[in-house]
C-alpha cells in the first residue's frame, strides 16, 4: 500500500474537529456556508449566542463601562478636574497601544475643554523610575491628576510617592496585576481579581477609551454637556490601532466590533499624520486591513518607542498641519529604517549563536543574552525567535550591568507563574502570559536562564514545541467561489486568536511549478474541471522535488482575491505518491481526526 510523505520538515497538520449535528444545526440557524460552519466548527464556537455575537455584533453590543470596578470614581475625578480647570497629566506607555490610548484621552479631555498635558515613558529609562519622571513632570506643569495609559498596574511604590505630592492618580492599564496592587484613586483594569467586566482582554487603549466613553456617559446623563457634544466613534481608529498593534484577541466580541468599526474610522482619513504615513507606507485607505496595519504603520510607530522619542508618535496623531503632519511621517520612516538596520545586525548575531550552539534547541526554551544588542529591538527578536522554534523565548540585552529583557511564549506554557517564582532575582516584571518584559542585574541573568529553562523542560512536552499548522476544513475547488469569499468576510477582522481560515484539498499539479521573486513558488493546480494558480511564500528551495507534471498534492492555504481571480495563498504542503490506480487508498490516506 503506497504512503503519503511529507516533503519537508515544516509544521505538524492539524486536521479539524469533526461535528456533523453541530455543523449541520449552525447551517440550518444562520444559513451559512457549509464551510463557514466547519471553520466555527473547528475554532471551538458551541453556542448560538456565541456565532450570533462573533459575527453580527455591533457598536451597541459594547459593553456598559461602569462594568469596570471603580470606574465611578474615576469618572467622578476627571468630570471634578474638568469643571475645577485642575491641569491633567496623561502618561502613557512608550508603545502603539499607550501612544494610542494617550492621544485618545489627551485629545477626548481637550474636547471638553480640559487643560491636558501628555508625556510617554522612554525606553531608555528603568522601570522604577519611570513614574517617579512622570511625576516631576506632573509637578512643573503643575497637574493635580495624573492618568496613566498602559502602565502603572505593576508600580504601587512608585504610585504612593505621587500621591504623597498631592497629585490624585487613576490608573488605566491592562497588563495583569503583581500581589500588591497601587493605592490611588482608581484603577480601570479588567484583569483586576474580582472583576465582573465581561471582556478581560481589552489593550490599553480599550481600557482608556471605556474612560472616555463612562465620562461621555455621566456628562450627558447630568445635562453637562448635550449628546451630540462627543461622538465616540471618531476616537475609533485610535482604538483599532492600537489593539491590532498589541496583538488584542480579535476573538473576543468587544475587541472584534472595536476593531471593525476603527477600520472603518481610519479609512475616511480625518487622522492628517495617519494619512501622510499611508501614503508613504503605499497603503490604499481603502484597502486597509489589520494586516497593512500590522506590518507597515505599526513597526514605524513603534519604532520611535525603540529607537527615539515616543512622544512623537501621539505629536503625529494628534498633529493637524498638513505640512508638519508630512514631516513627521517622513521622520518616522527615517527611524524605522534606522531600527532595521540595528534589527538585521541582531538577527544575524541571533541565528549565527544558534547554528554555533544547536545546544540551544535541546530545551524547550530558548534565552539568550549580549551586550551588543538594542534594548529597544529585542522585542522584535524574540517574537521571531518564539515563532521560528515555537519555544518561549528571552532576549536580554545588557547595558552597564542591567539587562533588560523581552520574554515571548507559546500557548502551552503561560508566562507569569514562572516570571513570579523567579521574582527573587528580578529587579522588576510584568506584562501578560504570552508578552512580558523584565530588568535584572547582570549576575543573576545565569541562575534566570537556569530556572527558566528547567521550568520549561519540566512543563512542556515535545509535542507541543513542534510548530503546528491548524486547518480549518477541507474545500472543493469548485467551492471556492466569489460568493464564498464574500461570506468568508463574516470572519474578519483577522488578527491574534482569529487568524485567516486555513483549508486544504488534494490536488494535481497540471505543470510543474516556476520560481518568482527568487525565494517564492508559483504552484498550476487542478481538481476536476478547475484549475488555480497558488503561491507558496518562501518555498523556492522545494521547486526541484515538485519537478514532475500531474503530480498530487495535498495543500493548505488560504484564498485571497487577486485583481479578478481566486488565488491560494499556500501555507504548507505535502506530496501524495501517484495512487490513481488505487482510488480508495488515496480516500484511506491521513483521514481526519480530532
Amino acid at each position: 500500500m503506497h504512503s503519503n510523505s511529507q516533503v519537508h520538515d515544516d509544521p505538524l497538520w492539524v486536521y479539524p474537529k469533526i461535528d456533523d449535528p453541530l455543523k449541520e444545526s449552525i447551517i440550518k440557524e444562520f444559513k451559512l456556508h457549509p464551510i463557514m460552519a466547519q471553520i466555527l466548527v473547528s475554532r471551538n464556537f458551541t453556542s448560538f449566542e456565541q456565532i450570533h455575537d462573533y459575527l453580527y455584533a455591533t457598536l451597541p453590543d459594547l459593553h456598559d463601562p461602569f462594568l469596570l470596578a471603580e470606574m465611578p470614581t474615576a469618572v467622578e475625578r476627571v468630570c471634578r478636574a474638568i469643571k475645577d480647570q485642575e491641569n491633567i497629566l496623561i502618561y502613557g506607555d512608550n508603545d502603539v497601544d499607550g501612544m494610542t490610548g494617550t492621544t485618545l484621552l489627551t485629545e477626548f479631555l481637550q474636547d471638553l475643554g480640559a487643560n491636558v498635558f501628555f508625556y510617554v515613558s522612554n525606553r531608555g529609562t528603568l522601570r522604577q523610575s519611570l513614574i517617579v519622571e512622570a511625576l516631576e513632570y506632573a509637578l512643573m506643569n503643575e497637574c493635580k491628576l495624573l492618568i496613566t495609559v498602559d502602565c502603572g498596574i505593576t508600580a504601587a511604590a512608585e504610585i504612593a510617592k505621587v500621591e504623597a505630592q498631592n497629585v490624585d492618580v487613576i490608573i488605566t492599564d491592562h497588563h495583569e496585576p503583581t500581589d500588591k496592587i497601587p493605592h490611588c484613586i482608581a484603577t480601570l483594569n479588567p484583569k483586576l481579581v474580582n472583576n465582573i467586566y465581561p471582556n478581560r482582554d481589552l489593550t490599553g487603549v480599550g481600557v482608556a477609551f471605556k474612560l472616555a466613553h463612562g465620562v461621555t456617559n455621566q456628562l450627558t446623563a447630568e445635562g453637562k454637556i448635550p449628546p451630540d457634544k462627543i461622538d465616540l466613534k471618531r476616537y475609533l481608529d485610535l482604538v483599532a490601532l492600537g489593539t491590532i498593534s498589541d496583538m488584542g484577541s480579535l476573538i473576543d466580541t468587544e475587541n472584534r466590533v472595536l476593531v471593525k468599526y476603527g477600520l472603518r474610522q481610519l479609512r475616511k482619513g480625518k487622522r492628517m499624520g495617519l494619512s501622510k504615513l499611508f501614503s508613504l507606507c503605499d497603503v490604499d485607505i481603502n484597502d486597509l486591513t489589520t494586516f497593512t496595519i500590522a506590518s507597515k504603520i505599526a513597526p514605524r510607530l513603534n519604532s520611535l518607542g525603540r529607537i527615539d522619542d515616543p512622544r512623537k508618535g501621539v505629536q503625529m496623531l494628534l498633529v493637524k498641519d498638513a505640512e508638519l503632519a508630512e514631516k513627521m511621517a517622513l521622520e518616522l520612516d527615517l527611524n524605522n529604517i534606522e531600527r532595521q538596520k540595528i534589527e538585521r545586525t541582531m538577527s544575524v548575531d541571533v541565528d549565527a549563536t544558534i547554528v554555533e550552539n544547536p545546544v540551544i534547541l535541546d530545551h524547550r526554551a530558548v534565552v539568550m543574552m549580549s551586550e551588543k544588542w538594542h534594548p529597544g529591538v529585542i522585542a522584535i527578536i524574540s517574537t521571531r525567535i518564539s515563532k521560528q522554534y515555537n519555544r518561549p523565548t528571552v532576549m536580554i540585552a545588557i547595558d552597564k550591568g542591567i539587562g533588560k529583557g523581552s520574554v515571548r511564549s507559546i500557548r502551552e506554557f503561560p508566562l507569569l507563574s514562572t516570571l513570579k517564582e523567579c521574582s527573587d532575582i528580578l529587579l522588576n516584571f510584568g506584562g501578560h502570559d504570552f508578552a512580558a518584559g523584565l530588568t535584572i542585574r547582570e549576575e543573576n541573568i545565569d541562575e534566570f536562564k537556569k530556572r527558566f529553562i528547567a521550568s520549561a523542560d519540566r512543563q512542556l512536552k515535545e509535542l507541543d514545541v513542534m510548530s503546528k499548522l491548524n486547518l480549518d476544513s477541507e474545500i472543493a475547488f469548485k467551492d471556492l467561489t466569489f460568493d464564498f469569499m464574500e461570506s468568508a468576510k463574516l470572519l474578519e477582522p483577522f488578527g491574534n486568536e482569529n487568524p485567516q481560515p486555513i483549508l486544504y484539498c488534494d490536488a494535481y499539479q497540471t505543470w510543474p511549478p516556476k520560481i518568482v521573486g527568487k525565494t517564492h513558488l508559483k504552484l498550476y493546480l487542478e481538481q476536476g474541471d478547475r484549475a488555480l494558480e497558488g503561491v507558496a511564500l518562501g518555498k523556492a528551495a522545494y521547486s526541484s522535488i515538485l519537478r514532475r507534471k500531474h503530480l498530487k498534492l495535498r495543500i493548505a492555504f488560504t484564498p485571497q482575491i487577486n485583481k479578478s481571480s481566486i488565488q491560494l495563498l499556500i501555507r504548507d504542503f505535502k506530496i501524495i505518491e501517484d495512487l490513481s490506480d488505487h482510488p480508495q487508498e488515496v480516500h484511506e490516506i491521513e483521514k481526519k481526526h480530532d
